[in-house]
């Protein structure tokens, strides 16, 4: 099962303008009408009508004056509540909302005047702020679906799949498919058939989780799935190459060969 990045960062990124100020308003109008990514989900001058836009539909990054009529930012953000962006990016003259800002868990606090440099800078901070918030949601998302294999009542007694992060996709590996895995200092490479997969774990933590009964180490950095073993050749000092079905050549050390020598005469 694969889930491509690409997919989620193709939605549209949703930004609503809260600002007083109509220079502002203009500068910030220009450049998010010239990108791509972004759909305009609102313009206001005053907090009452963008509280009730943000109450009925959330935003992805809201760009936000302190000092607004009625409602000024802060009054804003507690109104429409802590859900109502993914990112909120503070515009103002004063500096000593600064810490306030932060403590609301602002993602920017920009100055005026705003310049056009400075604000294409914090738009794009704030995009990839959203685009990695929409990976991990995934992420957790395919976490638990993992955790809910075979059923939601009854969760597997070993790990039956692996969850990759790569470039551009996240992808779900089933683990009877795995040949075998080679430890690479905290990380493990996992390997079926031609490919490999670099999961994000230490391999002492990884086999603890496979059953062994189908999994077991035959070196210290290595760990391979039984029903792949093709062939054993002896080597010196009570070595062993072991030959896997697509002959693939992996060691079997000595301090692991009484182990596997068990598992294999129970088949």
């Amino acid at each position: 099962m694969v889930v491509r990045e690409g997919l989620l960062e193709s939605a549209p990124i949703r930004v609503m303008v809260v600002d007083g100020d109509p220079e502002a308003r203009r500068l910030v109008g220009s450049v998010l009408d010239d990108d791509a990514e972004v759909v305009v989900a609102g313009v206001h001058d005053g907090g009452g009508s963008a509280v009730e836009a943000l109450r009925r539909e959330p935003v992805d990054i809201l760009f936000l004056d302190v000092a607004l009529e009625g409602l000024d930012g802060f009054q804003l953000l507690h109104e429409a509540g802590s859900s109502c962006a993914g990112a909120v990016v503070f515009m103002t003259a004063r500096e000593d909302h600064a810490l306030r800002a932060f403590e609301v868990r602002a993602l920017d606090y920009v100055l005026k005047p705003l310049f056009l440099e400075r604000f294409v800078q914090v738009l794009a901070r704030a995009k990839e702020h959203v685009r990695r918030a929409r990976i991990q949601h995934l992420v957790r998302q395919l976490a638990g679906l993992v955790e809910s294999l075979p059923g939601p009542s009854r969760p597997p007694r070993y790990l039956e799949r692996l969850v990759v992060r790569e470039v551009g996709r996240v992808t779900l590996l089933c683990v009877d498919d795995v040949d075998w895995m080679a430890a690479e200092d905290n990380y493990v490479q996992v390997h079926i058939g031609a490919r490999s997969h670099l999961v994000r774990q230490p391999l002492r933590e990884l086999e603890a989780r496979l059953d062994p009964e189908r999994f077991i180490r035959i070196h210290r950095s290595t760990v391979i799935n039984l029903q792949r073993i093709q062939e054993l050749r002896p080597l010196l000092h009570g070595e062993y190459q072991v030959i896997l079905r697509d002959r693939t050549t992996l060691k079997l050390s000595r301090g692991y060969r009484e182990r596997l020598g068990t598992l294999l005469a129970q088949g």
